[in-house]
């Protein structure tokens, strides 16, 4: 068995991530923590931490909760409030290039510029969730009956993408060419981005609430069945036509949460049972990483190497897998 660093928190972790080499736990009670080499707590927010992610285009971990503040926190430890909505709750956070931040805020998402500039995006029903593209700062929105795309720097007009039924996240593709949601419904939902074709993912006995793309973009991993799902997104149409990959089955518990390893075809699965395992593409070889716990293991992270997974679950117990332990 793989070495595991333990931590136990008071609460629900939100997301786990690694800050450069350091892991962070972002907790559902507002605060951030670096529990390594003497724990840090930051009070974050108050009332409530809602959504937190781990900026891709910067070392720096995004955070929006009940007081309707935008947080960043950094690998010094530190936590700056980067933007506000007053007291209206910041549902979603995703990091864009050059410092840029977008968030939502019931009917409207917004974009913060690097200079302090801010550009409001409104909505009929509510925005879900935001996303922005790999490269330039085009902001996808996941709302109901689909999903807009905008060039966050212009007035420009929205790209509307439209299919019916609730949206509840969104992702890109790593190289731009696809859009994938979330559904309120068992299934995913995506888009060919150059011409708008579309693409059903469905089958899933549960709901869908993880997602990683592999290292090179091939597959989009997901959560929601007694096994991790893997789309293939080779070729121009993506999975349509395609079988997906299926790894980890176990009968007797579901998929709550997945993390692709940042260069090797291997995927880091979590159960609702606290278990987590690490599967390779090609042969479908598993490796037990935790026997389990008391609670589902619903956030999973790998540092920058490869090395170490960080993972928390929904009842505080939360920690560091040295892989090569």
């Amino acid at each position: 068995m793989p070495q595991i660093a333990p931590y136990a928190f008071d609460g629900h972790v939100e997301a786990a991530a690694f800050l450069k080499d350091e892991p962070v736990f972002a907790l559902s009670d507002g605060t951030i923590r670096f529990p390594a080499g003497g724990e840090t707590a930051i009070e974050a927010h108050e009332g409530g931490l809602l959504a937190a992610r781990l900026d891709s285009f910067a070392p720096r971990l995004l955070s929006g909760g009940e007081d309707g503040r935008v947080v960043q926190t950094t690998p010094d430890r530190q936590s700056a409030e980067i933007a506000s909505a007053g007291r209206k709750w910041i549902s979603s956070v995703a990091g864009g290039p050059g410092g840029v931040v977008g968030y939502a805020v019931g009917r409207t998402a917004y974009v913060k510029g690097a200079k302090g500039d801010v550009r409001e995006f409104a909505h009929a029903r509510t925005v879900e969730d935001v996303a922005f593209a790999p490269k330039g700062l085009r902001l996808a929105t996941a709302r109901y009956d689909g999903a807009s795309l905008f060039f966050a720097g212009t007035d420009a007009k929205a790209q509307e993408l439209d299919w019916k039924g609730a949206h509840t996240g969104v992702t890109f593709s790593p190289d731009g060419r696809f859009l994938v949601t979330i559904m309120q419904e068992n299934a995913l939902h995506g888009w060919r981005l150059d011409d708008g074709k579309h693409m059903r993912m469905t089958g899933y006995p549960g709901k869908v609430k993880s997602l990683s793309w592999s290292a090179k973009g091939k597959f989009l991993a997901t959560s929601g069945a007694p096994a991790a799902i893997l789309w293939p997104f080779t070729g121009k149409d993506g999975p349509m036509g395609k079988a997906p990959l299926e790894l980890g089955t176990r009968g007797d518990t579901t998929v709550v949460a997945v993390a692709c390893h940042p260069s090797d075809d291997v995927v880091a699965i979590g159960y609702a049972d606290g278990m987590i395992l690490a599967v390779r593409f090609s042969d479908a070889k598993e490796a037990l990483l935790r026997r389990g716990g008391s609670g589902a293991a619903r956030t999973l992270a790998w540092d920058a190497k490869g090395r170490f997974l960080a993972f928390g679950t929904e009842n505080g117990e939360a920690g560091v897998i040295d892989i090569a332990g």
